[in-house]
This record gives structure tokens, C-alpha cells and sequence, in this order.
């Protein structure tokens, strides 16, 4: 009886905790599944009524769509390459003002607009407006490219700006000349328009973002600062509009950068006793050193994956993908762990789950008969959003766990603050809104940068930085980005300069709608 008893209690226990399992999967399933069918956090926007602020129309005239592709390929022309921080091509820098001042007379000569050299080569203009109390905003772009050779296998020179088959090749048209001329053409437009703007806005070119804008970005933060200029909001480069490039998703998605990432660039070096060849000690300088490198290699950062802004990204996209993945991305509460370890077998995707570990540089050795005296490793780190400079530096110390290797950070900054993109955030409510009015088709989401751009330097003049432009990208054309055959459609190249166009406008409301307002403009 006594067995039969404990077998009896057994059994009911078991049945209670299969039970309970099953009901707490029962429940998480149909709170997943609720979840998918509702979350739309795309809604409040297009339930809102704008405020109407669009009086004038960008209405490209074929003579002018001649016009604005023919001063953009000019642009692409001039080989405005930075090389280092103290070899630019300045020469190149110079012939791009005189095409400025060529290409759009009425803003140089426009008695509304103030316009200064900064730094020598960059350029920042102050369009004033006529409601003092509204808060300036800024746009940014920059001249410089970086280094581009024919012989890397160009299907056209890369300073020829050549168009083939509705494309214009050539380093810039990407990177970032689009939005340079993009920017310009669109203020000279509302300037021979008439156009007054409302709220005032900066223009800002630095000529040396490729070069970490030491000279431009950082002296034109330090002119507005002096200056006691606070900004509503910034615009830069940075993230596009992508169209086949995420796996499973319906439909084009525009990404709004909201950060970038840190970067941490550390030197590892041995230093050894010399000697000669025939005489080899166990372990050499390079072989220390190649040893502590690869520990960084196989014991990568934590996995991060969920704690950034890069949750929101996949939050904004989910009712846009099908499923399995709409159920998945609906549910990062329940499935972040699975997503790490799917997202980082790919390195395209492993850059938003972890800070990432590239090995740059490797230099050792004088002679084939000398044991060197002396090995040195560049690392260059990505910071993840939910990670600082010093926990990075603290892991490599860790992971290297060599006395012999000495560890120095060149150079390094912390992850940049994520700027709001709620329902009352207006930077970011009002380029959604620019976006959808152009391109009702896309999905909106914010992202973030996994590269650096100027903006980073202006952290101290507004809390809201933001980063793209609506250049788009199609499958093989993200590796065209500081690579071979760098293209813009000059179909897309005139969707900039009515983004633009747009935009300026739309920054003229004084405040966003209430996201329960009824109707919309949309």
C-alpha cells in the first residue's frame, strides 16, 4: 500500500506540473499571438492631422531636372579626396566653392542667407526665420570622399560621374555628395520661389568627415557654440531606404539612424630581446602576439543583442514581415536569445548583437634571418549601444591576460546617446512624415549607425541627432559604400532634392499633431 501511495502522489505531481507547464505555454503562446496581430507602433503618425506648411510645390521641370544632374555630376568630378588628417586634396576643395558659388547664385546672393568658410574649407550657412521663438534645427553633409582607383575594377572611371543605364558612377554619389547638392539645390529652389522658412535652420559642409572632421564638424560646433546656438534637431548622413536587403521583409524599409556606435581603436605590442634566426627562443615577439590576438578572435564580445536601439528597429518592422518572423520580431521579449545566436553567424548581422573585433593591421620583422624585437597589432572595436569605452578596454585586458603584451587605446569614444523617436519627438516625427509623403510604400523604422559620421561632434548642441537620407539600396549595393562602383539612379538623386525640398517645409509647423488626432494628410 505504501508504494502504491507514493506512486499515486508521483503521478498527481507530475500531472500538476505538466499541467502548470502547459498552462504557462498556453498562456505565453496566446500573449505572443495577440502581441503579433496587434503591434503596430507605426499607427500614430498616420492617425494625425499635420499642420499645413507645404506652399510650394517641388515641381521638377524637365530643364530643370537637366540643370540639377548636370551641377551633380560636376560635383562628382572633382576629386575632393581625403587621404589622412593632414593630406587633403585641397586644391579639389577650392574648385568645389567656385562650383557652389556657380551652381546656386541665388543662394550665395540672397540677402536671407549668411554664409561662412569654416576651418578653411567647409562651409556653414543660417537661413534665419521669421518665428524667432521656434527653435533652429541643422542639416549636414560633407564634401570630402574617400580614395577611389579605376584599377579595383570600376565599370567607369570614379571621378567621370558616368551615366550608365540611369546610373551615375563615382565616388560621392553615395557618399554623402548626394545630400551636399541634394541639400543646396533644394534651398536655391525655395530661395527663387520666395520661400521665408518659419523656423530657422544651419547648413553645415564639413570638408573632412572622412578624416574624423577634426577641422570642419568640430570648428563649426565650436563657432555655433560660442554663439549660444541650441537646436531642435540635427539631420546628417548615415542610414537609406532599403529595398530587398533584410531577409523576409515585405516591402522597402526607410531606417532613421538614432545612434552609432563607439569605436575603440587599441594597439597590442611585444617587445622582445633580438636575435638571429638559427637560435629561436620557444616563443617569439610575433608569435606572442599572434596568440593574444587570436584569444580576441575566438572569445568575442558578449552578446548585446536587445539591450540597444537596435530592439526598436525590429519592433517598427515586424508587422511588415510574414510569418514565422512577424510572430518572432513581435516577440523579442521571448525570443532575443534565439536571435542572438541566429544574427551572429553572419557578420552583416553579428554588427547589432555584439561590439565587433576586427583585426586591421599586423607588423613584424626586418629581416628573414632576425628574430624581431618587436610586433604591434591594430584592433579595432565597434561598440555596442549597451556597452561603454572602459568595459571594452576591461574585456581585452581580460581576455589578452598576457603580462608580455602591452595594451595601448589610440583612440576611442563611447556609443552616442540614442535620440528620442516617440510620438512627440519632432526631428524624428517630422522626417517620417517627409518620408511617407514621398514614399508611401516603405516601412519607417529607427536604426542605428554602425559607422561615424560628423554628427557625433554635435552631441553638446541638441539631444536629437538623426542620420539618413532617402538614397536607396537594393541588393549588391551596400558593398558599393567606400567600394568599387559607387552609383546613385539620377532617377533617386531628384528624389533627394524633393526630399529636401519637403523637409525644409514641413520643419515650418510649430508643434507635431496629437498622435489621437483624427484624419491625415498622408
Amino acid at each position: 500500500m505504501t508504494g502504491q501511495s507514493v506512486s499515486l502522489r508521483i503521478t498527481r505531481l507530475l500531472k500538476v506540473v505538466f499541467l502548470s507547464l502547459l498552462f504557462v505555454f498556453t498562456v505565453t503562446i496566446l500573449v505572443a499571438t495577440v502581441r503579433t496581430i496587434s503591434l503596430d507602433v507605426n499607427t500614430e503618425l498616420k492617425l494625425a492631422r499635420w499642420e499645413k506648411t507645404d506652399h510650394i510645390s517641388p515641381n521638377i521641370t524637365s530643364e530643370y531636372r537637366q540643370r540639377l544632374i548636370a551641377n551633380f555630376k560636376e560635383a562628382i568630378r572633382i576629386p575632393t579626396v581625403s587621404y589622412s588628417e593632414t593630406n587633403l586634396n585641397t586644391t579639389a576643395l577650392e574648385e568645389f566653392y567656385r562650383l557652389m558659388r556657380k551652381a546656386f547664385p541665388t543662394l550665395f546672393s540672397s540677402h536671407l542667407v549668411s554664409h561662412e568658410v569654416v576651418g578653411d574649407y567647409s562651409h556653414l550657412f543660417w537661413v534665419p526665420g521669421t518665428d524667432l521663438s521656434l527653435v533652429p534645427y541643422m542639416l549636414l553633409a560633407h564634401i570630402d570622399v574617400v580614395p577611389a582607383n579605376e584599377s579595383d575594377g570600376w565599370d567607369a572611371p570614379p571621378f567621370s560621374a558616368k551615366e550608365i543605364d540611369g546610373f551615375i558612377y563615382g565616388r560621392g554619389t553615395i557618399d554623402n555628395k548626394q545630400s551636399v547638392m541634394g541639400i543646396l539645390e533644394a534651398l536655391e529652389f525655395l530661395l527663387a520661389k520666395g520661400y521665408m522658412p518659419r523656423r530657422g535652420f544651419y547648413v553645415g559642409l564639413g570638408h573632412d568627415e572622412e578624416v574624423n572632421g577634426l577641422q570642419g564638424a568640430v570648428n563649426m560646433v565650436s563657432a555655433l557654440k560660442e554663439r549660444g546656438v541650441e537646436l531642435e534637431f540635427l539631420l546628417d548622413e548615415g542610414l537609406a531606404v532599403l529595398d530587398g536587403i533584410i531577409s523576409g521583409l515585405h516591402g522597402p524599409a526607410a531606417l532613421i539612424g538614432i545612434s552609432e556606435k563607439g569605436q575603440a581603436t587599441v594597439k597590442l605590442s611585444v617587445a622582445t630581446a633580438p636575435g638571429h634566426s638559427s637560435m629561436p627562443p620557444a616563443e617569439g615577439s610575433i608569435g606572442i602576439l599572434a596568440a593574444a590576438v587570436k584569444r580576441l578572435e575566438d572569445n568575442p564580445m558578449p552578446r548585446l543583442f536587445g539591450l540597444g536601439p537596435e530592439r526598436g528597429t525590429f519592433e517598427h518592422l515586424a508587422h511588415s514581415f510574414g510569418l514565422p518572423l512577424r510572430f518572432i520580431m513581435s516577440n523579442l521579449w521571448l525570443f532575443t536569445p534565439l536571435l542572438n545566436r541566429v544574427m551572429e553567424r553572419r557578420p552583416d548581422t553579428n554588427a547589432f548583437v555584439r561590439t565587433t573585433t576586427a583585426i586591421t593591421m599586423f607588423n613584424s620583422g626586418v629581416k628573414v634571418n632576425v628574430l624581431p624585437s618587436y610586433a604591434e597589432a591594430i584592433v579595432n572595436f565597434r561598440i555596442h549601444s549597451a556597452q561603454t569605452l572602459k568595459e571594452v578596454l576591461d574585456i581585452v585586458e581580460a581576455t589578452v591576460a598576457d603580462e608580455r603584451v602591452k595594451i595601448s587605446l589610440l583612440t576611442g569614444f563611447d556609443p552616442l546617446p540614442v535620440s528620442s523617436y516617440g510620438a512627440k519627438a519632432f526631428g524624428y516625427q517630422v522626417i517620417k512624415k517627409t518620408v511617407l509623403d514621398q514614399f508611401p510604400q516603405v516601412t519607417i523604422a529607427p536604426g542605428i549607425c554602425v559607422g561615424n559620421t560628423d554628427s557625433r561632434h554635435y552631441t553638446e548642441l541638441t539631444k536629437d541627432i538623426y542620420r539618413f537620407a532617402p538614397t536607396w539600396f537594393k541588393p549588391g549595393d551596400p558593398k558599393r559604400f567606400h567600394g568599387v562602383n559607387e552609383r546613385i539612379s539620377a532617377k533617386n538623386y531628384e528624389e533627394l532634392v524633393v526630399f529636401y525640398i519637403k523637409l525644409i517645409q514641413n520643419c515650418d509647423i510649430r508643434d507635431l499633431p496629437s498622435p489621437h488626432s483624427s484624419g491625415h494628410e498622408l
